[in-house]
């Protein structure tokens, strides 16, 4: 395979002077592919949303078609049953949420990666309260039944239940996890030691299996509960296992990755180029991200989220990469020729989204990298809005101004601290109002750190854009 057309430091010097040579030189022939919006994120919203309550529903009838009516007496009975019940929802919450994080394509696709991160939190903060719940009113019914104290009862349990150990076990593991999920916790963490300690989630379903399957009423007496519940783990491992598995295998098989080249955009940001075979197969678009793991000395054992910086052409994928740690730091030395193991594309940050004809583009620091690929599959007539602290620590400027004549776009950088006045203005509900008069009528689109992703949603809700033509693709993890 030759070597893919790659940017060159003598066509960005004179860039300004002539675009048109940078349009030949720096990316060969730039067509701007138009991407025609879908509708699938709505409609497949809907019927997850309704397949969810309907599976959840479904799973306490199994509670409630076993226990008759009069057969719950005194407040031992009561603690007990709602154990039994607050077990059954935790464990469907369980299933859900290892689902929302599978990375099945056809999930990603309906819902979008940010999406389903916020309902995995969100379903993780109810997970850990019912199973500790569940752990409690058990405990305590079956104490009060008993006749003994909450002590002897669970040295009993311990000790005559099957599966009680792994429970307890698989309880400790969430609260660690859920503890670690703070987010004040978890910005101070290095990215890599909390994806690796956030897997250890996944002991959690093996744990609740046993569990469930061995200790619980409604599962262990086999009929129809026993094979409802087979089919929902067998359905949430299937996916686990084509999102993590056998859908990053095959596509790195297919395409073949490795390192073309690595530009320094910056002193503190480089560019990575990416080739490998039949890349115009790549259902990919501006906007998305991929998982990137550099077989290379340091570098192999970690896998890091970035996305494109420049739009797919079939030729090379473009990664830009800021320092911010070790190994971030190690990703500006890649030679030319190490192999790339990508997991992806996700994420519906993308043209294919939006609602409206036109959009307005909001980048903060890197974050303008997504940003600068939708410049060339997002409708002619934009607007683009840019935070830097000086115009030093622009990136992509002779690309961005050069796209901006092209595709009629309004172009503004906004520089300065957070205290200054042009950026306060900036991102205010006037100066929004300014720089877009018809904001109510575009998307938008938001790419940055959190100071400017907070500040642009609170200006957005003032001036009333709809939720739905709002797409974020903030820093996060």
């Amino acid at each position: 395979m030759g070597s893919p057309e790659l940017p060159a430091s003598r066509a960005r010097d004179r860039a300004r002077s002539a675009p048109q040579a940078l349009h030949h030189e720096y990316v060969g022939d730039w067509g701007f592919r138009p991407i025609v919006p879908t509708q699938i994120g709505r409609g497949g919203r809907t019927f997850l949303v309704v397949v969810f309550w309907f599976m959840l529903v479904a799973s306490v009838e199994l509670w409630w078609l076993d226990t008759p009516a009069r057969s719950i007496h005194g407040a031992g009975a009561m603690m007990t049953e709602g154990g039994r019940i607050t077990g059954m929802v935790a464990g469907f919450l369980l299933l859900a949420q290892v689902l929302a994080m599978s990375r099945v394509r056809w999930l990603e696709r309906w819902i979008g990666a940010h999406d389903l991160l916020t309902w995995h939190r969100e379903l993780g903060a109810g997970l850990l309260i019912l199973v500790l719940a569940h752990v409690v009113l058990i405990t305590f019914g079956y104490a009060s039944e008993s006749g003994v104290s909450v002590f002897a009862e669970t040295d009993s349990i311990w000790h005559t239940l099957v599966a009680m150990i792994s429970a307890y076990i698989a309880t400790a593991i969430l609260v660690a996890v859920a503890l670690l999920s703070i987010r004040k916790l978890r910005r101070r963490m290095p990215y890599e030691l909390w994806y690796y300690l956030h897997l250890a989630g996944y002991l959690v379903l093996l744990l609740s299996y046993g569990h469930q399957f061995a200790d619980g009423q409604e599962l262990s007496k086999g009929g129809f509960g026993h094979w409802y519940w087979v089919c929902l783990y067998l359905f949430v491992v299937a996916c686990l296992i084509q999102g993590r598995i056998i859908g990053p295998i095959t596509l790195n098989l297919r395409h073949r990755l490795r390192v073309a080249q690595v530009v320094q955009e910056s002193n503190e940001m480089v560019s990575i180029y990416i080739e490998g075979r039949r890349l115009e197969d790549l259902d990919v678009q501006a906007g998305q991200y991929f998982r990137w793991r550099f077989l290379a000395r340091g570098c192999w054992w970690q896998a890091h989220p970035f996305s494109l910086s420049a739009a797919p052409n079939g030729r090379w994928l473009r990664l830009t990469v800021k320092s911010a740690g070790n190994h971030t730091s190690d990703l500006q030395n890649l030679r030319p020729g190490v192999r790339v193991f990508a997991e992806g594309p996700w994420g519906i940050f993308t043209a294919e989204h939006r609602r409206r004809p036109a959009a307005m583009l909001i980048a903060g620091g890197s974050g303008i990298a997504p940003i600068r690929a939708l410049m060339e599959e997002l409708p002619t007539g934009m607007i683009v809005l840019y935070r830097a602290r000086s115009l030093d620590e622009i990136v992509f400027r002779d690309e961005l101004e050069w796209l901006a004549e092209q595709r009629q776009a309004t172009l503004r950088y906004v520089l300065g601290s957070r205290d200054d006045p042009e950026p306060r203005r900036a991102f205010s509900p006037d100066g929004m109002r300014e720089i877009a008069p018809d904001l109510r009528r575009r998307d938008v689109y938001l790419c940055g750190p959190p100071g400017i992703v907070d500040a642009s949603m609170a200006a957005l809700r003032r001036l009333r854009v709809p939720r739905r033509q709002i797409h974020m693709d903030p820093f996060e993890f």
